[in-house]
């Protein structure tokens, strides 16, 4: 009887699930494009995904409408790999301790922003984009309605700008950085502009987020890489040989972030303890990375040409 009680529970919970998804899933793009596009290992997102939490919900508390306060979290999220990408290419400092150092030095900023460690928003006192409260709804401020229309607007922006001689430059930079060098590329400017990019998805990511759930934490963006890598390796590994079209990956990445979520949503119905759910994410970005490898060297046959005496 506990179990038929659970599983008609679990319904109910996936819509929330899917609105997780769908709202990570914008952070998860950012990711494929470091990750995917510039070839680059970027932690930055840990901070940066607080810090556009934080940045909205102080913004929204001073009166600001709710639009301006997600550009202002985006141009701090832009901020954030801007530093980033000069750590890296002005002080030639590694990519990957790059972003460790942004991310450590976001943890004050992020306090310093808010003042305290946590800053709620009632959604009855400001007029928030989305909420818990209305996922449930059918209407279209319902948080899976928006999300979807953001990620749309979101792909279709991204789509149109890598198809620019600018976006090719980023692309072609992160696919062959020599080569790229030799045709005149600023390979610099690129990698800087790339994280600047993407860390500004990162951050609306957090800041719709936080208007989500009612509340900024400093501790908010913890653990998002992994999740941002789940949501990548997931999406491509399901959807791979289907999806070609550059919008249609990352439109792979965010369905891959819902599945995620709807997967973790399922551990906790089947009373996993919580507690364990950052090392079932590890392991199931480890398992989804190892695949293609071990596809390559375990399962591929190498076809071999028999040699005969008309060859001789």
């Amino acid at each position: 009887m506990d179990i038929l009680a659970r599983l008609a529970n679990l319904p109910g919970a996936l819509p929330g699930a899917c609105a997780q998804g769908l709202i990570w899933g914008i952070m998860a793009i950012g990711v494929y494009l470091t990750y995917r596009i510039l070839d680059v290992a970027d932690l930055t997102v840990d901070g940066s995904f607080g810090t556009g939490g934080a940045v909205c919900v102080m913004c929204l508390l001073s009166g600001m409408n709710v639009w301006l306060a997600l550009l202002v979290a985006v141009l701090a999220g832009l901020a954030t790999g801007l530093v980033t990408g000069l750590l890296h290419t002005f002080m030639g400092i590694p990519a990957i301790l790059a972003g460790i150092l942004t991310q450590l030095a976001l943890y004050s900023i992020n306090l310093k922003i808010m003042g305290k460690a946590n800053q709620s928003i009632n959604v009855d006192k400001y007029g928030l984009l989305i909420s818990l409260r209305w996922v449930k709804e059918f209407a279209l401020h319902n948080p899976i309605i928006m999300i979807i229309l953001v990620t749309v607007v979101v792909i279709g922006v991204l789509y149109w700008f890598f198809g620019t001689e600018l976006g090719c430059a980023i692309r072609a930079t992160g696919s062959n950085p020599a080569m790229s060098r030799a045709q005149g590329i600023n390979t610099n400017f690129n990698i800087v502009l790339g994280l600047a990019v993407s860390n500004a998805l990162v951050a609306l990511s957090g800041a719709l987020l936080s208007q989500y759930q009612g509340f900024a934490d400093v501790q908010m963006g913890r653990g998002a890489i992994v999740i941002g890598l789940a949501a990548v390796v997931i999406g491509e590994a399901v959807f791979s040989k289907i999806f070609r079209n550059f919008a249609l990956k990352l439109l792979s990445v965010g369905i891959g972030s819902v599945i995620y979520y709807i997967v973790m949503q399922i551990c906790i119905w089947f009373k996993i303890d919580t507690d364990l759910l950052k090392m079932l994410s590890a392991i199931v970005v480890a398992i989804f990375l190892a695949v293609p490898y071990w596809k390559a060297k375990y399962f591929t046959r190498v076809a071999v040409k028999k040699g005969g005496s008309s060859n001789a």
